[in-house]
């Protein structure tokens, strides 16, 4: 008699031990935080971070996030110590998940001490979500693309 195998390639290499999941899931949490979680922290009188937008010029003339800071991660070297508070956590965003140059910005304010996260999705997905776009002449919101956020909600309330 034969033993019934199940599953497929999702569980061909075998999960974690539960200790090994919870110890990688928290240090991933501790790395990285998700536009509507910096969207709703951002709404506070104190946020606890300075988001800091790691784009060129041109992308921050076309569209960021209100409140952001522009800081290109090939300047951060030189310039975060007079834009940056060395006491605030630093969150990171550029393009999308498609583009490292959030994990590049991470890398640099890392190495100059600062605590550091990456904003999961980018500049894409708060877009995406349709929160708000500042641009030097407005703040406008687009339309939320169902396929990332529910429609008419305030945010995804994972």
């Amino acid at each position: 008699m034969t033993t019934p195998t199940f599953g497929g390639p999702a569980v061909h290499a075998p999960a974690p031990s539960p200790a090994e999941a919870a110890a990688h899931f928290a240090a991933r949490l501790s790395l990285y935080t998700d536009v509507a979680d910096v969207h709703a922290s951002m709404a506070l009188d104190r946020p606890g971070f300075v988001l800091v937008d790691t784009r060129d010029a041109r992308s921050w003339e076309q569209g960021r996030v209100p409140g952001a800071v522009h800081l290109p991660h090939a300047r951060i070297a030189e310039e975060a110590s007079a834009l940056v508070d060395p006491a605030l956590t630093v969150v990171t965003y550029c393009w999308g998940p498609g583009c490292d140059g959030a994990a590049r910005g991470a890398l640099a304010f890392a190495r100059l001490g600062h605590p550091v996260k990456e904003m999961v999705g980018g500049m894409e997905y708060w877009v995406r979500e349709g929160l708000p776009v500042e641009t030097d002449t407005a703040v406008a919101r687009g339309p939320v693309d169902p396929l990332v956020a529910p429609v008419g909600a305030p945010g995804c309330a994972c």
